[in-house]
């Protein structure tokens, strides 16, 4: 079946076109954060994961960034040698760590996420209506199933 057209088959179609448009998008989305703003859009992740919660262990930040623990950890290095996060021991166990956002790092997120959400509205909404944006937002929680996932900040 590797050379059925992908018309006859709506999901494959459906997810190439979502890849097409988060490989043409997330360049953009980040050039222009980092134009604006001087924050590269990985590490506004982080910091998006970070605004609002307690410190977080190394593996969960991972897992909700959804990179490797090794480039988590290369960002992470970045954002502390940067004064947007810091890293302590976790006391429960005396060898992992836990990695809080720093008052410079909400600041520097809280002033970055008007812009990129202005941006992602221009970018990602241009050519859609409303209507049609909160039907798209509908149908991609479906693929997630029934736990439903909250993101502020868009990150």
């Amino acid at each position: 079946m590797p050379n059925e057209q992908p018309s006859r088959r709506p999901a494959i179609a459906a997810w190439a076109a979502l890849l097409q448009v988060h490989a043409a998008l997330v360049p953009e989305l980040d050039a222009e954060l980092r134009r604006a703003t001087g924050l590269p859009l990985t590490w506004y992740d982080v910091l998006l994961e970070l605004d609002g919660t307690g410190p977080m262990r190394m593996s969960d930040l991972s897992e909700k960034v959804v990179l490797s623990r090794t480039r988590v950890s290369r960002l992470v290095a970045e954002l502390e040698s940067n004064g947007l996060l810091r890293r302590d021991t976790n006391p429960d166990d005396g060898r992992s760590a836990l990695v809080a956002i720093t008052d410079l790092g909400r600041q520097r997120f809280r002033e970055a996420a008007p812009r990129y959400l202005d941006d992602i509205e221009r970018r990602f909404g241009a050519n859609l209506e409303p209507d049609e944006l909160e039907a798209l937002a509908a149908t991609l929680r479906k693929v997630l199933g029934p736990t439903p996932v909250t993101v502020t900040g868009a990150g």
